[in-house]
């Protein structure tokens, strides 16, 4: 499982001092992002040289509690199952031990011109299947 922090600024909250709801997934596409990084690929790098870009096929969220003005998150990733196309991925934000938003994201891997899905890259692959142990 992979972790990032991230504090919650005036601009990610409504006018109730809350995160508006849409910036929970601004929040687990920055955690994908760092953990692809972690294992050596950065999405750059992944769209630029492979020619694949990852597309969030399917997004179920369940928010549990509010997040709120200047609290430290705590965003994580975790491999529920691995396909050569497809990732599914169980993500969660936490404040401190508190649950505030739990969700199942599965991403497609697609050809960054045809928009076509595309298998994943053999050694992308092979970390992600290594990290999921």
């Amino acid at each position: 499982m992979f972790e990032k922090t991230e504090r919650v600024y005036y601009e990610d909250t409504d006018a109730g001092g809350v995160v508006y709801h849409a910036n929970y997934l601004k929040y687990m596409e920055r955690c994908r992002s760092e953990w692809l990084a972690s294992l050596g690929f950065s999405v750059a790098e992944l769209q630029n040289e492979q020619g694949i870009v990852f597309a969030v096929r399917k997004a179920e969220l369940d928010f549990v509690a509010p997040g709120r003005l200047l609290d430290y998150l705590t965003v994580s990733c975790e491999i529920l199952h691995i396909g050569k196309v497809k990732l599914l991925l169980q993500q969660n934000i936490y404040n401190q031990e508190q649950l505030l938003c739990s969700a199942k994201i599965k991403l497609a891997t697609l050809d960054k011109t045809s928009f076509k899905l595309t298998t994943m890259p053999e050694a992308l692959l092979t970390k992600l299947t290594a990290s999921s142990k």
